[in-house]
């Protein structure tokens, strides 16, 4: 059986992305911060913990993000997980680096900050959340004569699959 080789992350850059030219393909290089943020159960402190990932984009994907992407930049990515084993000149031991890569079909590119007409970086606006509406007062009969209590858009669930 073969194995499946598929990474997701969503992050931002942690410095600009840098591009240069192999084998008549563009390479763009960052390094992108995932975080996962709780809230320690015995202490109540709000806890982070910052992981940092080499992404390497090839081709047109690469160019774009060069063109586009600037430090602080929020992006999702898929691609897959490449560990390249090189020799540190000082100590001539083997050493190892992994890193994400997009190259291909397979990979996604996608910005998920909006560029404002003064080239400034704004977050995509998320939607508002509708507030919490007091429904014990309001009543309405149905059509068998039942009181029928309104639900808040958000507090909605229902089990159609479509």
């Amino acid at each position: 059986m073969s194995g499946i080789n598929k990474v997701i992350l969503i992050g931002r850059l942690g410095k600009d992305p840098e591009s240069r030219e192999v084998n008549s393909k563009v390479l763009t290089r960052f390094s992108l911060a995932t975080s996962d943020n709780w809230t320690d159960k015995t202490t109540g402190q709000k806890q982070e913990k910052v992981e940092w990932h080499n992404v390497s984009i090839w081709g047109r994907q690469g160019e774009i993000a060069k063109q586009y992407l600037k430090q602080g930049s929020q992006v999702y990515l898929e691609g897959k997980i490449e560990t390249q084993k090189y020799q540190d000149k000082t100590t001539g031991q083997d050493k190892y680096i992994t890193k994400v890569v997009l190259n291909g079909f397979d990979s996604v590119l996608q910005m998920l900050d909006s560029k404002s007409s003064d080239d400034q970086r704004v977050p995509v606006p998320q939607p508002a959340r509708s507030p919490q509406v007091d429904n014990t007062h309001l009543t309405d009969r149905g059509s068998d004569g039942q009181s029928i209590t309104p639900v808040a858009k958000d507090e909605f669930e229902d089990d159609i699959p479509f």
